[in-house]
């Protein structure tokens, strides 16, 4: 064995140094022998008993040598083993399948186990399962929690391929086994400063009351001081308590500071000042309400405080009485369960139809489009849009490119009607095709992109005007040039009515166009039972005195027996979920458009005894919409932007595809139990 021992490299060469050294000796030597005989043998002689002398040392200390060296390198290799063992960092070898195979010291001090533990490193961390481990990748993170302490393991792949190839007892080809090296970090301490510092960065908020003018004309105005006082003391007091600064800097609107530790403790609580403002009470007949926008992990102080600014314009467009939180990545929705009071005053339609007036005015064509599968209310404001467009001596068309049952029995009023051109309804293709610079684009009834008539008109008109009643999501049109929006409002045909009232003076408009509106507000009311306000009654006064008539209306939204039926099957089989909600199913075999039937069904549901709210389904052209529909005691409307819609508190939907409509069933139960335990609702 130690025969076949040889050495090499540098050492090799040091002990051959004194042969090669005798071999240039035994040359000079020859070289004396031509110049003097007698010095060339005295130096002959010195040759010999060189050589002689290495080649003793060399046969003495070769082995000498080999065994000090196979001693150092036992050595080094089991200091080296120690130092591991003895490491302070936690480190581990697993082999390809996870199994521990050995650990140092502090690995078995983190996990309270002895030497020789040889069980799957899943059992001891769940978060480093088989898929984690480094496969086809040299190396892999997985940050966990154990115990008390937090981790970030690091494992590296260590091939085997070398050792085999190098083996004397193993032969095996195109071998492909591998070592994982694991090495736990703990950044407890890291994790707790950064949380530390998290907690203490800056949050902006501003705080508005909804009704403050409401509240102070229901009180006697001796008192209205004190109201004021009252309400400054405990939104004061409250913040106060959070260790926040507030500072007044309207009458009616705060500023807020705080740090992120204490918004955290809000948003525990789920910003229950919403609820307790409402307790202050004096006298008067109606209830204080809030809205408050904060905005959070901006890159800047600035930043935030222009995250707190669209965070306060989303809850007043969502109707007030709610908070929301706004980061760089995210919308969160607190609050919302209480109806937005109504404007009395007219001002800001007015302010608005100007506005709308300007902008058509500057324009040559105007293009009116709704949301997909477009409904009455749709349908009757974009026909109010075209006849301010018509007073305002401006082309205008109405985009739809499928008229469900409901909207055809009015699109027929105007088809082949000599007052109006035959381009008057286009389909989305026809619009963009005639749509240009010199356009005004009106979208009505609906404020998100996505679900528009054609979002493609969106991207190529410069000018575009929103009028929409519905409460405002974190998906909005954002380059309108001027975006009406008031949730309050019980239909588009209900302000685009107010609206006509101030376009121009004795602005006149047909029967039909009087009787599209007034449809579009007796729907989307429920023949005036639902979300029906002041207001509502005066835009049908005005509708009425235009020659709506309430009639033909109501002919004109006769139901077959068909569509009567389904209805009719969509509550007899509705199932009372939790004692509370209603859902069912509407059938949409042979109807035309059962995503209508599906809505009037929800309302039909309403009217059982102790309803709170109704959710039906409909599957209609591989999507599964679904109509939910409240009185006063939940909001509906936070509920379907659960899974992806939206609408109003007590009107709402949502589209789900890819999905059955049993799935569909399963995600709204899901998202009501989720919600009741959360005490959203």
């Amino acid at each position: 064995m130690k025969s076949r021992v040889k050495l090499k490299g540098r050492m090799k060469i040091f002990l051959q140094v004194g042969l090669v050294l005798g071999i240039v000796l035994a040359i000079v030597d020859g070289c004396i022998f031509l110049i003097d005989i007698r010095a060339g043998l005295l130096l002959s002689a010195f040759v010999v008993f060189y050589f002689a002398i290495i080649c003793a040392l060399l046969f003495y200390n070769k082995p000498i040598i080999m065994n000090e060296l196979i001693s150092f390198a036992t050595q080094y290799g089991q200091i080296q083993r120690r130092l591991l063992r003895d490491l302070e960092l936690p480190h581990a070898l697993l082999d390809d399948t996870g199994k521990v195979i050995w650990t140092n010291k502090a690995f078995e001090e983190v996990i309270h186990r002895e030497k020789g533990y040889k069980k799957s490193i899943t059992s001891l961390f769940p978060e480093i399962a088989k898929d984690r481990l480094p496969g086809e990748l040299e190396d892999t993170e997985v940050q966990f929690d154990y115990e008390t302490r937090n981790y970030h393991a690091k494992m590296k792949k260590i091939s085997l391929r070398e050792m085999v190839q190098n083996s004397d007892i193993i032969e095996a080809t195109d071998y492909e086994g591998y070592l994982v090296a694991l090495y736990l970090f703990d950044e407890t301490a890291l994790r707790f400063a950064l949380q530390e510092n998290d907690d203490q960065s800056l949050a902006v908020g501003l705080i508005y009351l909804d009704n403050y003018e409401e509240a102070l004309d229901s009180v006697e105005e001796v008192r209205r001081s004190l109201l004021i006082a009252l309400i400054d003391r405990k939104v004061n007091k409250y913040i106060a308590s959070i260790d926040g600064i507030i500072k007044k800097i309207e009458k009616d609107k705060y500023l807020v500071v705080l740090r992120k530790k204490s918004l955290k403790q809000l948003q525990e609580v789920r910003f229950d000042l919403l609820e307790d403002v409402k307790t202050v009470n004096i006298g008067n007949e109606m209830s204080v309400t809030l809205s408050i926008g904060i905005g959070l992990d901006g890159l800047t102080y600035s930043q935030n405080y222009e995250f707190a600014r669209t965070s306060i314009d989303l809850a007043l467009g969502r109707g007030g009485d709610q908070a929301v939180v706004k980061t760089p990545d995210s919308l969160t929705y607190y609050g919302g369960k209480s109806q937005q009071v109504e404007k009395n005053t007219r001002v800001k339609a007015r302010v608005k139809a100007h506005a709308l007036r300007e902008i058509i005015s500057s324009k040559d064509k105007v293009i009116v489009m709704g949301h997909r599968l477009t409904d009455v209310d749709s349908f009757g404001a974009a026909v109010g849009v075209y006849c301010i467009a018509r007073a305002l001596e401006r082309k205008a068309h109405i985009v739809i490119n499928e008229a469900s049952t409901s909207v055809k029995p009015l699109q027929e009023l105007f088809l082949n009607h000599p007052d109006y051109d035959d381009d008057m309804f286009l389909n989305s293709q026809q619009a963009v095709e005639m749509a240009g610079n010199n356009t005004v684009l009106v979208v009505v009834d609906v404020n998100r992109p996505m679900i528009t008539e054609c979002p493609d008109l969106l991207r190529i008109c410069k000018s575009i005007v929103v009028l929409d009643h519905h409460r405002q999501g974190s998906e909005t049109i954002e380059n309108a040039t001027l975006s009406y929006v008031e949730p309050y409002a019980s239909s588009a045909c209900e302000m685009v009515a107010e609206i006509l009232q101030y376009i121009g003076d004795g602005i006149k408009i047909k029967s039909n166009e009087a009787d599209s509106l007034y449809s579009g507000i007796i729907i989307d009311t429920n023949n005036f039972v639902a979300k029906t306000g002041v207001r509502t009654f005066e835009a049908a006064a005005f509708l009425r005195r235009s020659g709506a008539d309430v009639t033909r209306v109501r002919k004109l939204f006769r139901e077959d027996a068909g569509e009567y039926k389904a209805k009719a099957e969509a509550v007899r089989h509705a199932e009372i979920y939790r004692g509370d909600y209603a859902i069912s199913v509407c059938p949409s075999e042979d109807i035309e458009s059962p995503t209508i039937i599906g809505a009037q069904a929800a309302n039909e549901l309403l009217d059982i005894k102790g309803i709170k709210a109704s959710f039906v389904l409909t599957e209609y052209q591989n999507t599964i919409y679904v109509s939910a529909r409240s009185i006063d005691e939940v909001n509906v409307q936070i509920i379907m932007e659960r899974i992806g819609g939206g609408g109003h508190m007590n009107i709402a939907g949502a589209q789900m595809q890819d999905i059955t409509v049993g799935q569909g069933i399963d995600m709204v139960k899901s998202t009501l139990d989720t919600m009741i335990e959360e005490g959203e609702i």
